[in-house]
């Protein structure tokens, strides 16, 4: 029996590894905080375009996503929506800010903003303080505060009203703030303490009016970022990171929903 390859097999063959790419780069893996599910997808395909650096981010609560790179998830650049679930890694020695003048500090990239939102069709009056002292505010949508930074912020808010008490039996809690504004917008809840970078979104700006909550009602939400460890892309962890920190990313971040840090 003969063991010679046909012809046209051999120039099927050739002609699928000209398809492939012999050198395709990795993509950067990013764990991002669910906050910036409406920020980040454009930011990185702007990053593409400048630098030809592909990058893909998973967005999920921050202790979730936290939890996934201390059991070796292969991420490579953290995206948190607070300080403290990054620097948790950097003392496991799983993370770090290397390139800034503190390496053990991690690297503020924006700062979020905690808000009332509620559907333009809802029964109950516009956001305000005293929407939630509405006793007609039968479910109020927050992010888990074990897992989430904003659901924190939505809880130390609450008590600094003196209603978090009153409120509890009636709250709603998502696994992360894009799942909260999700039970609002469909319902499943009155109003939603949310995001600000959620409630610019088209669709949540067109079907509902927001309410900015006084920030000395809850500490800062300062986003924080470091780079994993075991990264294999640590050049072009650095380069998304002083991406997002140049003039121009930081204006855009701005426009949707998150304050600039300089």
């Amino acid at each position: 029996m003969s063991s010679r390859i046909p012809k046209w097999s051999l120039a099927g063959l050739l002609s699928l590894a000209f398809l492939v790419p012999v050198n395709a780069q990795t993509p950067l893996r990013i764990a991002a905080a669910a906050d910036l599910e409406p920020v980040l997808p454009p930011i990185l395909d702007e990053f593409r375009q400048a630098t030809g650096i592909r990058a893909e981010a998973t967005f999920q609560a921050s202790a979730v996503l936290a939890t996934q790179i201390q059991n070796g998830a292969p991420f490579d650049l953290f995206l948190s929506a607070d300080l403290g679930y990054p620097k948790r890694l950097i003392d496991a020695g799983l993370a770090d800010a290397a390139g800034t003048a503190d390496s053990s500090t991690p690297i503020v990239y924006a700062r979020g903003t905690l808000v009332l939102w509620a559907r333009k069709d809802s029964h109950l009056p516009p956001p305000s303080l005293d929407l939630l002292r509405n006793p007609g505010l039968k479910r109020l949508a927050i992010a888990n505060p074990d897992r989430a930074p904003y659901g924190r912020a939505a809880v130390a808010a609450l008590t600094s009203l003196k209603l978090y008490d009153a409120l509890k039996p009636r709250l709603v809690t998502a696994e992360n703030i894009s799942q909260a504004a999700q039970f609002v917008d469909s319902g499943n809840a009155d109003a939603g303490l949310i995001s600000l970078t959620s409630a610019l979104t088209p669709r949540l700006a067109s079907g509902g009016a927001y309410f900015v909550v006084p920030r000395d009602l809850y500490p800062p939400i300062e986003q924080g970022a470091v780079i994993v460890s075991n990264t294999t892309q640590r050049a072009a962890a650095h380069k998304l990171l002083d991406y997002l920190l140049s003039a121009p990313v930081q204006a855009q971040l701005a426009k949707t929903g998150l304050t600039p840090v300089h």
